[in-house]
C-alpha cells in the first residue's frame, strides 16, 4: 500500500467506525425503549392474541415474521428519497428518520416475542453471537472516547439545569 493510500485510508476508517458506531448506538438506545413502548401498545384488545401466537411460531415462521417488517420498510424509504429528489429534502427526511423509528420498534418486539425460536436455528445463534460482540466493541470504543464523555457531561449539566427550572 502506497503512502497515499495509507494517509487516505486512516480517515476514510475513522469515519466508517463512527458512522457504524451512530447507527448501533440508535439501536442501543432506541431497541429497549421503543420495544417497551410497542409493547404498551400490544395491551390493546386482540393484539395480545397475535403476539402469543408470534411467540409460538416455530423457528422459520418467527424468521419470517422477523424479517418481513424490515423489508416492507424498503419502498418507504425509497420513497423518501424520490422526495428528497424532487426537492423535497425536509419530508424525505422526515420520512426516513420516523421510518426508521417505527422500523425499529417493531424488529426490536418481534424480536423479544421471536428469539427463542429464532435462537433454535444454529446459523442464526452464530450470527448474532457475532454481531452482540461486535455491537459491544462497537459501543465500549464509543463510550471510551472523549467525544462520547463530553456528551455525557453535557447531559447531565442539562439535566441539572432542567430539574432547577422546574
Amino acid at each position: 500500500m502506497t503512502h497515499a493510500w495509507r494517509t487516505l485510508a486512516k480517515p476514510v476508517k475513522w469515519l466508517f467506525t463512527w458512522i457504524v458506531a451512530l447507527y448501533v448506538l440508535f439501536f442501543e438506545w432506541g431497541w429497549e425503549p421503543l420495544a417497551r413502548s410497542l409493547a404498551r401498545i400490544a395491551q390493546l384488545p386482540g393484539l395480545r392474541g397475535l403476539e402469543k401466537r408470534i411467540a409460538a411460531l416455530p423457528p422459520y415462521g418467527a424468521l419470517a415474521v422477523f424479517i418481513v417488517p424490515a423489508a416492507a420498510l424498503l419502498p418507504v424509504k425509497l420513497l423518501a428519497l424520490w422526495f428528497i429528489a424532487k426537492g423535497h429534502a425536509v419530508f424525505g427526511v422526515m420520512v426516513i428518520v420516523l421510518a426508521k423509528i417505527a422500523g425499529t420498534a417493531l424488529v426490536a418486539r418481534l424480536f423479544i416475542l421471536t428469539q427463542t425460536s429464532l435462537m433454535q436455528l444454529a446459523w442464526f445463534a452464530r450470527l448474532f453471537a457475532r454481531w452482540s460482540a461486535f455491537k459491544d466493541r462497537i459501543t465500549a470504543t464509543v463510550r471510551a472516547s472523549a467525544a462520547w464523555r463530553a456528551a455525557r457531561r453535557a447531559k447531565a449539566f442539562a439535566r441539572r439545569l432542567w430539574r432547577r427550572g422546574r
